[in-house]
């Protein structure tokens, strides 16, 4: 029941920065879709909706956007490159990489952010042992900690502050 109120009220506040209107109209039908919403979809949301009152995780996920897009811009480049110069090497790999998150949020959110970023594809989720398998372009190292720390450490260490 929880995670329903807080995907209500979550639901809610993104209707209103979404529509920009306060009007009896715009009002009535953010309620009835943030109703129909939590209704729907209340228990895949959260199980821990007490963590959504920590305004420092947002703050975090703030910080997170530019991360991830200045790294998802440089990864575009490289791979253009690659594409552009047959001469430059290509080395693809699998490589395991160990996450500290523990949360499927965040574990979720990680894969995305490897997948999105040119050159990079999450491959596996081993949850139980929290390693992540990563198809990788030009493979540097077959080490998960040095695989880790160029693939996902730059994601990982916000998204502990947002997910965990």
């Amino acid at each position: 029941m929880k995670s329903r109120i807080a995907l209500f009220i979550f639901a809610l506040i993104l209707w209103f920065l979404l529509s920009w209107s306060v009007d009896v109209p715009h009002i009535i039908l953010g309620v009835v879709t943030s109703i129909i919403v939590a209704a729907l979809t209340g228990d895949l949301f959260t199980k821990n909706p007490h963590k959504f009152i920590k305004i420092s995780r947002y703050f975090w996920f703030i910080v997170y956007i530019p991360v991830f897009a200045w790294a998802m811009l440089k990864a575009n480049i490289d791979v253009a490159i690659r594409l552009l110069s047959p001469k430059l090497p290509i080395n693809p790999g699998v490589v395991k990489i160990k996450t500290k998150l523990k949360s499927e949020t965040g574990i979720t959110f990680l894969c995305n952010s490897i997948t999105l970023t040119p050159g990079t594809t999450t491959v596996d989720v081993d949850k139980e042992n929290g390693y992540i398998y990563v198809h990788w372009l030009n493979c540097k190292t077959q080490d998960p900690d040095e695989a880790a720390k160029q693939i996902a450490e730059k994601y990982e260490k916000i998204l502990i502050k947002v997910f965990d």
